[in-house]
């Protein structure tokens, strides 16, 4: 994993006993959550940024595939 820091997080006593008491490894839970957590944020400003991209971008007018492929067959290419 390459190098790692130690982020504290604290908690009511009884919060870290229940983890305890019910085996679950929060050190594993929270690790877990931040990388989903990062990944979310990165989808969303990614999506912003194609939002605002495309609302700069004149809409393609035809269909522009559909437009070079019947180019192509009608010069004889296919």
């Amino acid at each position: 994993m390459g190098d790692t820091v130690v982020i504290g997080v604290r908690v009511p006593r009884w919060v870290k006993e229940e983890l305890k008491k019910l085996g679950i490894n929060y050190s594993e839970e929270i690790k877990e959550f931040l990388l989903n957590r990062i990944k979310e944020e990165k989808m969303k400003r990614l999506a912003i940024s194609m939002d605002k991209i495309r609302k700069r971008t004149k809409g393609v007018e035809d269909n522009l595939s559909a437009k070079a492929i019947r180019e192509s067959r009608d010069k004889g290419w296919s």
